[in-house]
């Protein structure tokens, strides 16, 4: 049983595949930590789409993808709680309109990287989560201090405590042909 993808969401869902493995080659430097600790998870580039959103309010476009570990537990509808081990990405860009297609919402300039990591035990003074963003395309570590980089992340995330701190619905996708 399978939901269709709208032919926007696949057009943009292919874009940002195609970029997000192209976004960060001009250079191979690791990005600094962030102030609270995490390090720049260096093979996201590996994991796969959980999902795709558009933000009206924000006029972005966002990859949201997952470690193994998460799309494990998507695949078992075992996501709330996430278990501990998954991590998810969101991958954001300004949303502009296509040049040769009006209609589609397509990334635009890149805005930033923003990671969750589960760990209920490592993270239990911030609801379980460790969470990290870095800006731009030269992945500059996003906070001052500890308490920074992990508090616009909670004040944000605060509506869904009920969902695991998570806004994701992952996508329905085809069953993986192994």
């Amino acid at each position: 049983m399978f939901k269709q993808m709208s032919k926007t969401a696949l057009v943009t869902l292919g874009l940002v595949s195609v970029l997000s493995s192209s976004v960060f080659a001009e250079e191979n430097k690791v990005p600094e930590p962030t102030a609270n600790g995490i390090a720049f998870p260096v093979n996201y580039q590996d994991w796969d789409i959980v999902s795709v959103s558009h933000r009206e309010d924000h006029k972005s476009v966002r990859a949201i993808i997952g470690n193994k570990i998460a799309v494990e537990a998507v695949e078992k509808g075992q996501t709330n709680p996430w278990p501990d081990g998954a991590a998810l990405g969101k991958l954001v860009w300004k949303a502009r309109h296509d040049e040769h297609w009006k209609p589609a919402v397509v990334p635009g300039e890149f805005i930033h990287a923003e990671f969750m990591f589960k760990d209920a035990e490592k993270w239990k003074d911030t609801a379980g989560w460790g969470w990290a963003r870095w800006l731009g395309t030269e992945q500059k570590p996003f906070g001052k201090d500890a308490a920074s980089a992990h508090s616009s992340c909670i004040a944000c995330h605060t509506p869904v405590k009920n969902q695991d701190w998570v806004f994701t619905k992952p996508a329905i996708l085809p069953k993986r042909i192994r």
